[in-house]
């Protein structure tokens, strides 16, 4: 009989605790979201991260707080993410790096970017320009790639350190163009730039939200967006296919993600909220002045993302493995 008893109550309170986590749902949020941003303040993705969970947030009725967690290449921040209490208050801005090339860049990452999250939907992706100082004798991407090829290791590119999204992209580019460059890290991208207005760096991949102003001035030499239209940020620039590398498209695409488990309908929650976000004018507009490129149709929610980080992961891998980029 006691065990009988037992039983029941166990049932019972497996049942309360289902009505009052889908009671929690339906009320979700009722307090501030706290929205991870792995990487530094005043950063793409802490930009973006800034701008949709605003909008987010007027959508829920509830504010979005940034809170910065960087190192160790983006992990650092999402690991934090990835061991939150999975109930929809605290999500991350996930991103290329953390998401796609990790794995192949870092032995002991503590996340798996596949399993150990509920995507909610990519925010946007800021474009990569192949750049190059003014001097340079390759005025086209054409040339560029000749140039690299002649010149073996005498060329040099700069990077933001291993594992920084101008290392990552450039990885890539240098493979499909067969460039063995000397590559020399830097601490950022600012004094990648620097060095190449100094004419010490040949030229670097990038983000345009880091490159458009020196680009538009015409104090470094733009070659090729890699994107399939160009952007009305840098109208000027062609697009990879139009210079002749159709097969570079790389964005640093960011993305929302919630810790594996977060029940279902706080998910779809904040997936409407950001496909309202995205959505809206305003937002739009203020994405876009950063070169931003916003998901549009079935680019936009968790299903898409999910087979999208797949697909990255093996594209990043395999740029590494061609590039002789070991993990460490």
């Amino acid at each position: 009989m006691s065990q009988n008893i037992l039983k029941t109550l166990a049932a019972i309170g497996a049942a309360f605790a289902m009505s009052a986590g889908s009671a929690d749902a339906q009320t979700y949020p009722t307090r501030a979201v706290t929205v991870i941003v792995p990487f530094a303040a005043g950063g793409p993705t802490d930009v973006i991260a800034r701008i949709v969970g605003e909008a987010m947030g007027k959508t829920l009725g509830q504010q979005f707080i940034i809170e910065n967690v960087a190192g160790a290449g983006g992990t650092t921040g999402i690991a934090k993410g990835a061991a939150a209490t999975a109930d929809g208050y605290t999500i991350m801005m996930g991103h290329m790096g953390t998401h796609g090339a990790a794995p192949a860049l870092y032995k002991n990452i503590k996340y798996k970017p596949d399993q150990d999250f509920e995507p909610i939907g990519i925010a946007a992706g800021t474009p990569i320009v192949i750049v190059g100082r003014n001097n340079y004798p390759a005025k086209t991407l054409q040339e560029l790639v000749a140039k690299l090829k002649a010149d073996g290791d005498k060329a040099n590119e700069g990077h933001a350190g291993v594992g920084s999204v101008s290392f990552t992209t450039c990885t890539m580019f240098n493979v499909m163009a067969g460039a063995k460059p000397a590559r020399v890290p830097y601490t950022g991208t600012g004094p990648v730039i620097n060095d190449m207005l100094a004419d010490k760096l040949d030229y670097a991949c990038d983000q345009i939200v880091s490159v458009a102003s020196q680009v538009r001035a015409g104090t470094i030499r733009g070659y090729a967006i890699a994107t399939d239209k160009r952007s009305p940020a840098l109208p000027d620039v062609p697009t990879t296919t139009e210079a002749g590398l159709p097969d570079y498209k790389v964005s640093a695409w960011n993305a929302l993600f919630a810790p594996k488990g977060t029940p279902k309908d706080v998910v779809a929650k904040l997936t409407d909220a950001l496909d309202k976000a995205l959505s809206d004018a305003a937002t739009r507009k203020r994405l876009e002045d950063l070169g931003g490129v916003i998901p549009e149709g079935k680019e936009r929610g968790g299903a898409h993302l999910a087979s999208f980080v797949k697909i990255e992961m093996d594209r990043w891998d395999k740029a590494f493995k061609a590039g002789g980029v070991m993990p460490n």
